[in-house]
């Protein structure tokens, strides 16, 4: 039987090892990760298989974010939005959000993905 991935990492290219490179979280160490590249598979994978345990957000995913200078021009969804996503479906079906990290190494993405999730566990 397969164990049911309990753990979910979003990012566009990273691995869960990778991030543990970097932060140093054993978390990032366990085998039961589900991994989700961007904004509709995020999504897709919560509606199909409810919240886990434990998300785990990149901010930025996809490369037009390492090219364009101008943030207004992006079209390709990030962590943030994820993050709101995740926020309105837990509002709209009365439920706890899930434990979170994010591992991004975009500092002000970072600031704003878990300013968003702590403010709304606080509610």
């Amino acid at each position: 039987m397969e164990m049911t991935k309990r753990l979910l990492f979003l990012d566009d290219i990273r691995y869960p090892v990778e991030a543990y490179h970097y932060t140093k979280q054993d978390i990032f160490l366990r085998k039961d990760w589900h991994i989700v590249r961007n904004y509709e598979q995020f999504v897709n994978r919560i509606m199909e298989k409810g919240l886990p345990e434990l998300i785990s957000f990149d901010h930025d995913l996809a490369d037009v974010h390492y090219l364009k200078p101008n943030a207004n021009e992006y079209t390709e969804k990030t962590g943030y939005d994820c993050a709101k996503w995740l926020v309105e479906y837990c509002m709209d079906n009365y439920l706890d959000l899930p434990k979170f990290y994010c591992h991004s190494m975009n500092p002000v993405g970072k600031k704003n993905i878990l300013s968003l999730l702590e403010n709304f566990e606080q509610l």
